[in-house]
Order: structure tokens, then sequence, then C-alpha cells
């Protein structure tokens, strides 16, 4: 799989954090190099909306759950009623702990949730696919009728809205070597490129996953990334160190709908 790289740049500028706030980064673990292996300075958080979430007995099967935290530190449990959390993560993170304005809210897909007051997320944190408990009473739950499936072997990403496809193309994904990790992720921070010709094209999403052949990339953690190019003739091929790359027409469209939290299923 790939690791989506830290980028690095000493110039930083600083604005106020709101919506569509514009921030220099100077560690992003999202992105990729592979094929030029170039860097990127990514800014510019980018928010979308979602709608509070509906509580029903049964809902329908492509609908799932976001959980944004309220809590300036976010405990994390292994079991519901843990005696102590296993995991304490802030509110919100920094995506450059360089850049004090690098801050995004710390969001979820939820897994479960009981009555008792307890929901189960999956974590953006190694290994991939781990999930811990947190309470209810410490997240904002809002439904979402978003959802992405990347096919590596047809180099395919579709992207549904309930039961509409609202998109579907031809990406590029992991080298044999760096292949992108297989599993059910989510998207965690949107970055739009200052610079929309480096190899991250005009925007990109960080996912919950991470690289399970590299330990770091570029000066971070080795996090997987869906962006897009500066050369879509790479699309269709195996070449990244684990992205996800895609049309970049295609991935502006959507960062104006997909809200953070919207699941990702990576399947061979």
């Amino acid at each position: 799989m790939f690791a989506p790289p830290q980028i690095r740049s000493r110039r930083v500028r600083r604005v106020t954090v709101a919506i569509a706030a514009l921030v220099t980064l100077a560690a992003v673990a999202v992105g990729c190099g592979g094929g030029d292996g170039g860097g990127a300075t990514l800014g510019k958080k980018v928010t979308t909306t979602t709608t509070p979430v509906v509580t029903t007995m049964s809902p329908p099967s492509w609908q799932s759950t976001i959980a944004t935290a309220k809590v300036p530190t976010l405990e994390v449990f292994d079991a519901p009623n843990a005696a102590k959390p296993s995991n304490e993560l802030p509110n919100p993170w920094l995506v450059d702990p360089d850049v004090p304005d690098s801050k995004v809210t710390q969001v979820f897909l939820v897994k479960d949730q009981r009555p008792d007051g307890w929901v189960k997320v999956l974590l953006p944190v190694r290994p991939n696919g781990s999930t811990g408990w947190v309470r209810a009473s410490d997240v904002t739950l809002t439904a979402n009728p978003f959802s992405i499936k990347v096919e590596l072997g047809a180099h395919r990403i579709t992207v549904m809205k309930a039961e509409t496809q609202i998109y579907q193309g031809t990406v590029a994904v992991g080298a044999k070597a760096t292949p992108t990790p297989k599993g059910e992720y989510y998207l965690r921070v949107l970055i739009r490129a200052p610079d929309p010709t480096t190899v991250y094209g005009p925007y990109a999403y960080g996912l919950s996953s991470h690289s399970e052949v590299l330990e770091t990339f570029a000066g971070g953690d080795a996090e997987v990334g869906i962006h897009g190019n500066n050369d879509a003739s790479v699309l269709g091929k195996d070449v990244t160190h684990g992205c996800v790359r895609m049309d970049n027409d295609a991935i502006t469209m959507l960062t104006k709908q997909l809200p953070l939290g919207t699941p990702v299923e990576v399947i061979a």
C-alpha cells in the first residue's frame, strides 16, 4: 500500500481557522510520491456540512454515521465502562504539529452504538482497522448518505450518495512494493493545495489508514490519501507509494459534497 508523504515547508501563513481557512502545512501526511516522487505544500482545510443524525430502528443499508468530537480531549476506551481510557485524542488535532493554525476537528466513522451511552468508532491509528469506544456525550452524531469504494485491481473509484452513483472513474494505486492497504477507512481531513500543478493536484483527502509497508514517509507517519494528480497518464496504473490518485476535476467536484467521516472501502 502507499504511505502518504509528509510535506514540509518553512513558509507558514497564519490565518484564522474557519471553514475553508487557508493553512500552509509544513508536514502533511496526505499525498504520495510515486512516478515523479514530487512533494507539495498543501493548505486550506476544506469542510463540508452533514445533516443531523436520523434515529431510526432500521436505518437504510447505505447510511453511515459520523461522530464528531465536541470535547477538547476525547477519551477512547477499549471497552464500554473500562476503568481508564486506552487513548486520549486532542481535539482539534494539528495536521502539522509545527503549524498552530493547521487545526482539524476529530471525526470518526461509527461502527456501533449502545443504548447506555457508548459509541464504537473506527480510529485513525495503527494498526489499520483499530476501533475504540467513546462516550456518546463527547461526540455529535450525524447521518451520512455518501460512501466511497476503491477497487485496486480494476483501478476504479466509485462514489455513491445513498443508492445513486455520483462519480466513477479511473485511479492510480500503490505500486507492488508499496501497495494501497485494503480495508475500511474514512475521510479524515481535506487539504487544498496552493499549487494545483503538483503531484497532489488541487485537493487531497487524508484517510484514517496508514501504509502497511512504510513506517514513515517524507517525515510523517505514512498516512494514505486520495488526491488529484499532475500527470493523468498514470491513472489506471500501479505507481504510487500507496495513495490513490484520481481525476482533478472529479476530486474538485467531490470536495463540495463529501463530508469528513465518509466511509472508504478499499478492496482487491
